[in-house]
């Protein structure tokens, strides 16, 4: 099965008293590009077209840390782990630019892997662009694409087309030669300012370089949804990872492990329950299988019961995954 492993990067904001390693760092917030005090959490998620993302592997790094210091060694680890895991097939690793980088994309093939990864727009890739013939960007199914029943097409300003690159040209030994999966959208701010009519548009390009075997609206749309992992991101700061406690490096990047597991088993959790859940966010999983209104009662030693409410609307989720997960283990 077709497995993705997305990598990113999230600057973690620290408060209170100074903690090891907490430095300022660039990061994102709504859209605008901030400098942040903090600490610096590196992550890889795995998913499947099929299956809700799970966390491989955290590291955790200085607040000041460039993207893709130790991401080579990162990516190659966390490739094992999702084999170890069951991803069999095919793994697509998923970057932003920041990881554009000849040590890191050399590391996924080593691994067995495929790249997919943001290209910086250089003078180099511009000229690569520039040369595409006109026709061959082809229109794709955008927000606000409108479909043409007379040409049984989607009319659309958002475009694909893609051609042959070698990156890395410059390093001996290093070049890679693959796919410039590039997407074009008109620049309407551009255009109206240039005082351009429909005869000479103004485009915005984003380049992706790959060495994806499937085709070319395929590929472009799987590199797109590399953002679930900024869904993690929400998910984990909204729950295990909403404050780092300590003032200890070390004690912090233990934090963000056990809050990388605490993830992945309410993710497990919610498969177990429904298939809603298993498509649920972290915060709606642990509003209604985990915070749950019950009375514990103790008979005996180390009996523990627990007494649900009557008529509870979760009642059947929750014992399906209490089913699920077996009876209890006799007491020793």
């Amino acid at each position: 099965m077709l497995a993705y492993l997305d990598i990113d990067a999230m600057q973690k904001r620290v408060y209170g008293h100074q903690k090891q390693g907490a430095r300022f760092g660039h990061t994102k917030i709504a859209g605008k590009s901030l400098l942040v005090r903090g600490l610096n959490a590196l992550a890889a998620v795995v998913s499947t077209p099929l299956s809700a993302p799970v966390i491989a592997a955290t590291r955790l790094r200085g607040g000041n840390a460039a993207s893709a210091r130790g991401a080579a060694s990162f990516a190659a680890g966390a490739i094992t782990t999702a084999r170890a895991a069951g991803c069999t097939g095919l793994i697509v690793v998923r970057m932003d630019s920041a990881y554009y980088a000849a040590k890191v994309i050399a590391a996924i093939r080593r691994a067995g892997a495929l790249f997919s990864v943001t290209v910086p727009m250089d003078s180099k890739v511009k000229a690569a662009i520039a040369a595409i013939p006109e026709d061959t960007w082809t229109p794709i199914r955008y927000p606000r694409a409108i479909w043409d029943d007379q040409l049984r097409a989607w009319i659309s300003d958002a475009q694909v087309a893609e051609a042959e690159y070698t990156a890395f040209a410059s390093k001996k030994g290093q070049a890679v030669t693959a796919r410039l999966i590039v997407r074009r959208v008109r620049d309407l701010n551009k255009q109206a300012a240039a005082g351009q009519d429909e005869l000479f548009p103004v485009f915005r390009y984003h380049a992706v370089f790959t060495d994806s075997p499937f085709e070319l609206l395929q590929t472009e749309g799987q590199h797109r949804d590399h953002a679930i992992v900024e869904q993690v991101f929400a998910d984990v700061t909204d729950g295990p990872l909403a404050h780092l406690p300590s003032g200890s490096f070390a004690a912090n990047a233990a934090w963000l492990t056990c809050a990388a597991i605490a993830c992945n088993l309410l993710r497990a959790a919610g498969a177990l329950a429904s298939l809603a859940y298993a498509r649920a966010r972290g915060a709606t999983v642990r509003r209604d299988l985990i915070n749950v209104a019950a009375r514990t009662a103790r008979s005996g030693r180390g009996h523990l019961t627990l007494h649900l409410p009557e008529g509870w609307h979760r009642e059947h989720e929750w014992l399906t995954l209490l089913a699920a997960c077996g009876p209890p283990a006799p007491a020793a």
